[in-house]
């Protein structure tokens, strides 16, 4: 049976935990599971590796999680800190001498062709840039090396983003609501992470209680909360979870049925 393993590289916010400057317990504790960098996992599958979003910590995290290559990278949205660590994977340019395929909606794509321009100018540059092939979704499934997968719109406050299904496991970052009509792309499920940003209500994103509803909705047979901010520490949030919800820590590892 073909087996996919996820990794998380990134478990916390855009501004990542510890926030800068502050002192608080979360910022201030030796858990080392409350050490968030920006969200972002790595999928293993039929002996490829793929990442969705390339974070500006993207460097840090594939050190730290010896990722050996990359085959293709999946985005969920162009915000900054989903794409800015696109220039790092320049060294798997160099080792696999090849092109890189990224894939995301046409937005997305936009929105990284303009940030990156230099990288898809036609004009000579005498320093090395990434070497990478744009490849728009438009939310139907696709193949991608052997494996299906399935784009799931999401709301992220006002902005369409995607999150993706891979077989029975499915990764949810920045949302603030799950569309009707994508829940039932969310059936039967082994493994979900979902956004819990915090307790408090937030305009683009969901909290602890509005995943907690999610989940009782899909009942998948484990739950992840990922893209956690500073207001929860680990261990007591996590204490406070149902037993078949978890928080996702940076580190972790997990492996489904594909």
């Amino acid at each position: 049976m073909s087996l996919i393993t996820l990794t998380v590289l990134g478990s916390g916010t855009s501004v990542g935990v510890p926030f800068i400057g502050c002192d608080c317990d979360v910022c201030t504790s030796k858990d080392p599971r409350d050490n968030r960098l920006r969200p972002s996992v790595w999928l293993r599958y039929n002996s490829r590796d793929v990442v969705i979003d390339t974070t500006p910590d993207f460097r840090y995290q594939a050190l730290r999680a010896h990722l050996p290559k990359l085959d293709a990278i999946l985005l969920t949205h162009g915000h900054a800190d989903h794409i800015l660590g696109l220039d790092d994977v320049r060294p798997y340019n160099f080792r696999q001498s090849g092109t890189i395929p990224v894939y995301g909606s046409p937005a997305t794509l936009e929105i990284v062709r303009r940030v990156f321009q230099y990288v898809f100018s036609d004009e000579r540059n005498e320093a090395s840039r990434p070497r990478l092939e744009t490849i728009p979704l438009d939310g139907a499934p696709f193949d991608l090396f052997e494996q299906p997968i399935t784009p799931i719109p999401l709301l992220h406050g006002s902005m369409s983003v995607f999150g993706f299904r891979v077989g029975k496991l499915a990764y949810l970052t920045d949302h603030s609501r799950i569309p009707e009509e994508s829940m039932p792309l969310l059936e039967d499920l082994d493994t979900l992470f979902l956004d819990a940003l915090r307790y408090k209500p937030h305009p683009t994103h969901s909290t602890v209680a509005q995943s907690l509803k999610v989940v009782e909705t899909l009942a998948p047979r484990v739950t992840y909360f990922t893209h956690i901010c500073h207001d929860l520490g680990h261990q007591r949030a996590e204490s406070m979870l149902p037993d078949n919800v978890r928080l996702a820590y940076d580190g972790l590892t997990v492996t489904v049925d594909a």
